[in-house]
């Protein structure tokens, strides 16, 4: 890992940025694929996952009898422990449900928000080097309790065309049946145009590497949204001599192992703990069955010593990690000040492992320093919001009269005569309070 002291104002440009390519170096491959998906369909599929997961796939779609045999090949343990992790993901996510908002602004005139789920949603689920099942129950729970009527899932099959049987478990538990073997850039375009086999979504939804990230921002191009810019995983963990170097090493190399393209940061105030961290990860790799893996993302993740807890929220600030870890006697601190982070774990019994599975948070989370502007996935993520209202007689020549004036302020004369024959409508109604009114004085 990197070692930097006392870094100043005018580093931390460099010291943020992450370790991954631009778009453009992406996005001639991206537009070659999305664009033989949109005119070749379900052909493309087949070429580019041969081409990528060196695999012929036919059906492209999962049968019913491979997911009733993917569930017997689930030990009962590994099924104990997804149950487990499932409800505590439902029971977090349903306690997000909001009712409906509604207020009077002014006499007559009502006002009411109400949320209705996107109808059709687009999952993609990591597979290669590790098939991510424990994404299925993070997107696919909050997508069935907002009430999307389609969902569907995309993951690509491994060498023998087949999807990881704990990934059609989890599936099968949350009442995912629409699932396709299918992954990378062409995953991502079959889901913005839609081919014979598999549906047009609204929404897609999912992490995954450079090539996907890029993949579902090209797709914003034809109308299709996201859940968010999520590419490679990352880790910031914030340190005192409070903290247990062993935990703190074994948090960074779990995000390390995710890929050669993640990033692991440790920001502390003690450089006794500093040495102390690197010398756990050097024994703790050892054993790691990813240790190759882990190797190159730690030679560009940084160990940075900084003199105290203001510079160090200050930094944390400005990387925006996706994770963000806090092992600190002064916790608070972080806690009441912290602006940007994908999600927090406090405490030296908290690892991120934690919300990866079985917390109840999600972990599909804003990376690149994407927490500055998104939000990882909740409920709402499948929700759209709608405002409605409703006036009355009297609610209209309560506000009338406002709308005639700036609506002319702005030169929009048919807007303000939308509000004026109505107006008029109501001075001529022997019945209305106007009138009423007129006659009193």
């Amino acid at each position: 890992m990197i070692k930097i002291n006392f870094p100043t104002a005018a580093s931390q440009a460099k010291l943020i940025k992450r370790p991954s390519a631009s778009f453009g170096v992406f996005s001639d491959e991206v537009k070659q694929i999305f664009n033989a998906v949109r005119l070749q369909g379900d052909a493309a599929i087949k070429k580019y996952t041969f081409l990528f997961d060196k695999v012929k796939i036919e059906n492209v779609q999962v049968t019913e009898g491979e997911i009733f045999n993917a569930i017997g090949l689930v030990s009962n343990e590994l099924k104990a422990a997804i149950q487990l992790a499932k409800s505590n993901i439902d029971q977090f996510h349903a306690a997000q449900k909001t009712i409906k908002v509604a207020v009077e602004t002014m006499e007559g005139v009502f006002c009411w928000q109400e949320k209705r789920p996107i109808q059709s949603v687009g999952l993609y689920i990591p597979g290669g080097t590790a098939p991510l099942f424990s994404t299925v129950l993070m997107l696919a729970t909050p997508a069935k309790l907002a009430g999307c009527s389609e969902i569907i899932l995309c993951t690509p099959p491994d060498s023998a065309g087949n999807v990881a049987p704990a990934i059609l478990y989890a599936a099968a538990l949350c009442g995912v049946k629409t699932i396709f073997k299918v992954g990378g850039i062409q995953a991502i375009a079959a889901m913005t145009f839609g081919t014979k086999k598999i549906p047009k979504v609204l929404k897609i939804f999912g992490p995954g590497n450079q090539y996907v990230t890029h993949a579902k921002q090209w797709a914003t191009q034809y109308g299709v949204a996201i859940d968010m810019p999520a590419g490679p995983s990352e880790l910031l963990v914030v340190a005192d001599d409070s903290a247990v170097p062993a935990f703190v090493a074994s948090d960074l190399l779990s995000q390390a192992e995710h890929g050669v393209d993640s990033q692991v940061i440790l920001v502390s105030n003690s450089i006794p703990l500093l040495e102390a961290v690197a010398r756990e990860m050097r024994l703790q790799l050892k054993v790691l069955p990813r240790k190759k893996i882990a190797e190159k993302a730690i030679r560009k993740s940084k160990l940075i010593y900084i003199k105290n807890d203001s510079d160090a929220l200050d930094f944390i600030n400005q990387y925006a990690p996706e994770h963000l870890i806090i092992c600190s006697k002064q916790d608070h601190f972080y806690i009441d000040n912290i602006q940007n982070a994908g999600s927090v774990f406090i405490g030296n019994y908290t690892p991120e492992s934690a919300g990866d599975y079985a917390s109840g948070t999600n972990h599909t989370l804003p990376t690149n320093g994407y927490a500055k502007n998104y939000s990882g996935v909740n409920l709402d993520s499948f929700l759209k919001t709608m405002t409605f209202q409703k006036i009355t007689p009297k609610g209209i020549q309560n506000i009338g009269k406002a709308i005639e004036i700036m609506a002319e302020a702005e030169g929009l004369h048919g807007h303000k005569n939308a509000v004026s024959l109505r107006l008029a409508a109501l001075d001529e109604m022997p019945s209305s309070p106007v009138t009423t009114l007129k006659n009193a004085v």
